[in-house]
């Protein structure tokens, strides 16, 4: 099946000034996932949506084949990214005059996943036939057992109220932290304006130091300083 990798990527940021096209490590923070896509082999484009022609010009440099100019109202502080994948993958598909049966979406500021983590996520989805997967890793909280939700009055329970009472934090459902690494649909269902989670919405897991997604100074220098010990350890 045909495939589009998409990577949405705006200008304005708050948190990280400019941090798509802010070097870590030598490189813009978008040249990882571009670099990621290429090396999986799987796509036949990969599409970058900005409204910033300094992210566009970027992505060119590093491998990106098909750039996509977001309009200003999918890319302000509000606006909801499903809108713009919908929109990058329909631009991409009329400037190839091609139909894409899966789109892979890999966010910029996630820059720890591996190839691997892209090529065993489509593997699952394809294997499972399901309609849509998103990643994340195992929650340091559960809302079983050690997340509470505060009510108009101060008074804290539990998120989730468990059938029976849970005294270990093993024995609670399994829960993970969405870490917005990758998405992954089949055309039908993204362009039908679902919601993300469906029925048969299924989760790749992948570690939590692969899984810092970067919204703040904080998080650029944890994977700024993880992406470092990993080539140190290369070069041991």
């Amino acid at each position: 099946m045909s495939k589009l990798c998409s990577i949405c990527a705006r200008g304005g940021s708050k948190g990280v000034k400019n941090k798509n096209i802010r070097e870590m490590h030598g490189k813009p923070l978008i040249a990882y996932s571009i670099e990621q896509a290429l090396k999986s082999q799987l796509f036949e484009h990969i599409a970058v949506s900005s409204d910033s022609p300094a992210i566009l010009e970027a992505a060119a440099k590093w491998g990106a084949d098909i750039l996509i100019e977001r309009p200003l109202e999918m890319a302000s502080d509000t606006s909801a990214k499903l809108p713009a994948i919908r929109h990058c993958v329909q631009q991409a598909e009329e400037k190839t005059n091609k139909t894409f049966s899966i789109i892979v979406d890999l966010d910029a500021t996630s820059p720890l996943r591996t190839t691997e983590d892209i090529i065993n996520s489509v593997n699952l989805l394809e294997t499972r036939g399901v309609s849509n997967l998103i990643t994340g890793a195992p929650s340091r909280r559960s809302p079983y057992f050690n997340l509470v939700e505060m009510n108009d009055e101060g008074f804290v329970r539990l998120s989730k109220s468990p059938d029976k009472p849970i005294v270990r934090r093993q024995d609670a459902p399994k829960c993970f932290d969405m870490n917005a690494s990758i998405y992954i649909w089949k055309r039908e269902i993204l362009l039908n304006d679902y919601p993300l989670f469906l029925p048969d919405t299924v989760l790749y897991e992948m570690p939590e130091d692969r899984s810092v997604d970067i919204d703040s100074e904080l998080d650029w220098r944890v994977v700024e300083w993880i992406m470092g010990s990993r080539k140190e350890e290369v070069t041991v």
